[in-house]
C-alpha cells in the first residue's frame, strides 16, 4: 500500500470506488455514514478521483448542526475550549517554570512533577491529621507546619501582619490582598479545634 501524501491518494489497496456502477480503484477516502466519535474514527467511503471530486463539491460539514453549533465550530478556538492539565501553562501547579533556569526542558518538567508529588503528600498528611482543605490553605497562608501550636500561630500571624500592613510599607497598599489572606487564615485557625 502506497500513500501519496500530496493528493490524499492511497494506492494498491484493492478497493473499488463506492460510487454506484463505477469499477475504478477507490483510492481517495471520504467521510462515511458514521462519523468519528468516542468509539473510533468512524466509517469511510472510498472513491476514484472523479467521484471524490463530485463528493467534495456537494459535501456540507455543517449539515444537521444548529446555528449556534455552526458558530462554535467556526470559531478559531474550536476544539481548544479547555486546557488539559498537561498543556496548561502551570500544569496544575502554582506557576509555570522559569524555562531560562534550566539547561534541559526535561529538568523543568521533572521539577514540576516533584512539586506536584510533594503537594499530594502534603495533602495526604493534612488529611491524616484531620485538617480540612480550607484549613490547609490557612496553614499555607501563615507558613505554619501542621504540628504548630497556638503560640506559633500567634507568632506567625503577628510577623506576617507587620510584614504586609500598609503602615509598615510606607502606605503602599499592594500587599493588601496578601494581608487579607493572612487575617482570614488566622481567624479560621484560631477558632479551629486544631488549636483548642
Amino acid at each position: 500500500m502506497r500513500n501519496d501524501k500530496f493528493h490524499g491518494r492511497v494506492q494498491g489497496t484493492g478497493r473499488i470506488c463506492n460510487a454506484p456502477g463505477c469499477d475504478e480503484p477507490g483510492e481517495f477516502r471520504a467521510p462515511g455514514v458514521r462519523s468519528a466519535g468516542f468509539d473510533g474514527p468512524g466509517d469511510y467511503r472510498w472513491f476514484c478521483l472523479e467521484h471524490v471530486r463530485q463528493f467534495n463539491s456537494g459535501y456540507d460539514f455543517f449539515a444537521g448542526m444548529t446555528p449556534e453549533e455552526i458558530l462554535k465550530a467556526q470559531s478559531p478556538l474550536a476544539g481548544w475550549e479547555r486546557e488539559t492539565r498537561a498543556f496548561r501553562p502551570d500544569a496544575g501547579i502554582d506557576q509555570a517554570p522559569r524555562w531560562a533556569d534550566f539547561a534541559d526542558p526535561l529538568e523543568a518538567i521533572a521539577q514540576r512533577a516533584k512539586a506536584r508529588r510533594a503537594d499530594h503528600q502534603k495533602a495526604a498528611d493534612a488529611a491524616r491529621r484531620g485538617i480540612s482543605p480550607d484549613e490547609r490553605k490557612a496553614y499555607d497562608a501563615l507558613h505554619l507546619a501542621y504540628d504548630a501550636d497556638r503560640r506559633q500561630l500567634r507568632q506567625s500571624y503577628s510577623e506576617l501582619v507587620r510584614k504586609y500592613h500598609p503602615d509598615r510599607n510606607g502606605g503602599d497598599r499592594t500587599f493588601e490582598g496578601r494581608l487579607q489572606e493572612v487575617v482570614e487564615a488566622y481567624n479560621l485557625l484560631k477558632g479551629s479545634a486544631l488549636f483548642a
